[in-house]
């Protein structure tokens, strides 16, 4: 199977690649990029006026699956990735059972290599149901393709218990990724602690509980060496440990959430269950300190934190809700209209951080364009508009923030093993 890709704007930070060229598919690998490629193909995608980026890889999603598929499941996912223009996803193990034994880990790799949309990296748990009284079978599951540990949902309070984590995953070159919200302060609060949070009586959760956090994780990756990821990193202090650790020289990476860079708490005022996340969204003073770390580098990468629910979970009182919403249709669009279209970012910047480094940071098959690679491949419609209508969405998930939300920009086509999944809007039949 051949096909040629013309006339595409090709934005690859991986080889300083900024160019409008030609691209030729064949058999999953990208064959030849050239000025102009004339060679006879199966099936000829005009590019002209859109950019052609290396596949979008989210590092952090819910697909739910096993026992959560109500609220989602892996072919669902998958099509929602496809249709936000992501090629990789990596999913969280707050399933039920949690992926905390190779078993786990295996059934969900076959299962997404069978009926995914999209290629799907597990994050197994740190430790045993993620309760964080005993590790988790961490190398079994390295050995059955787990890309990371993580006890996401759940700080590991215990630092002896993080330590020997980290003591253990060093031994087979893997990372933790951490949710660093400290249980103590966090367990109360329904919203950022602040001056939005005093207005409507409601009770917060001051931002030095993910800093307490960061900082005691910063110090074991430093004791230890273990490269240790700060999970959607959400407060200014955080950020800062992470930049002072980085300068030292310690295997510290982090994420941003799309919602932490794009939103405030002013949009809890209206008590609307769509804007309950964990990290809380912050005040502006938050994300502006946000975007300048993923400008100077301190952040490594965008992320979804996608965490559907069904529609009766979210469908309860602000303080009674469940944390997350769906964001994998629409974080491309968000971005590219609050961070791109803004002049805040360029687009080259935004490749890289939401394609480019994850790939580096996990070491994982993409983030680039080069010839003799895989054909994973985002193509962006830089200049569409459109609005969210979460009513069409692939995902079960249907809540969102953004429903409604004016965008300028979106994924025109997704390409995965050197297939259309998604062209025009539309995922494309398996």
């Amino acid at each position: 199977m051949k096909t040629l890709i013309k006339k595409g704007h090709l934005v690859d930070p991986s080889q300083h690649l900024d160019a409008v060229k030609d691209i030729l598919v064949e058999d999953g690998i990208i064959k030849r990029v050239a000025d102009s490629i004339e060679e006879a193909a199966d099936e000829t995608y005009d590019a002209s006026g859109k950019v052609v980026a290396p596949g979008f890889i989210d590092l952090h999603t819910h697909l739910r699956e096993p026992g959560l598929e109500a609220k989602e499941d892996i072919v669902s996912g998958t099509m929602a990735a496809a249709h936000g223009g992501i090629t990789r996803i990596a999913c969280m193990p707050n399933t039920n059972p949690v992926i905390d034994t190779s078993i786990v880990v295996s059934g969900i790799k076959k299962r997404a290599a069978e009926e995914g949309y999209v290629h799907v990296e597990v994050i197994g748990a740190i430790t045993k149901g993620e309760k964080g009284k005993e590790l988790s079978e961490m190398g079994d599951m390295a050995m059955r393709g787990a890309m990371a540990f993580s006890d996401d949902g759940h700080f590991v309070e215990d630092p002896l218990m993080m330590l020997k984590a980290a003591r253990y995953v060093n031994s087979f070159d893997k990372a933790l990724i951490v949710h660093a919200i400290e249980e103590h302060m966090n367990h109360s609060g329904y919203m950022h602690e602040g001056a939005v949070s005093a207005r409507l009586g409601v009770p917060g959760i001051p931002s030095i509980a993910e800093d307490m956090a960061v900082a005691r994780d910063a110090i074991i990756a430093e004791y230890t060496g273990t490269h240790v990821h700060i999970a959607h990193i959400a407060s200014k202090g955080a950020v800062d440990i992470v930049r002072q650790a980085k300068k030292r020289g310690v295997p510290i990476t982090c994420e941003v959430t799309v919602h932490h860079l794009t939103l405030t708490d002013e949009a809890c005022a209206s008590f609307s269950t769509a804007t309950r996340v964990s990290p809380p969204l912050r005040s502006r003073d938050h994300v502006e300190a946000l975007r300048d770390a993923l400008k100077d580098g301190t952040i490594d990468a965008i992320v979804t934190d996608h965490a559907p629910h069904a529609p009766e979970e979210k469908d309860v009182e602000f303080r009674n809700a469940p944390n997350g919403f769906c964001g994998l249709e629409t974080s491309v669009g968000v971005i590219l209209t609050e961070l791109y279209h803004t002049g805040l970012f360029t687009i080259n910047e935004i490749v890289d951080k939401m394609s480019c480094r994850p790939a580096e940071l996990f070491h994982l098959d993409g983030g680039t364009l080069r010839e003799g690679s895989s054909a994973n491949i985002t193509i962006l419609d830089l200049d569409k508009d459109w609005v969210v209508d979460s009513s069409k969405f692939y995902t079960r998930g249907k809540v969102t923030p953004f429903n409604g939300k004016h965008c300028k920009g979106q994924a025109a086509a997704t390409m995965v093993d050197g297939v259309f999944v998604m062209k025009d809007g539309v995922v494309c039949k398996k």
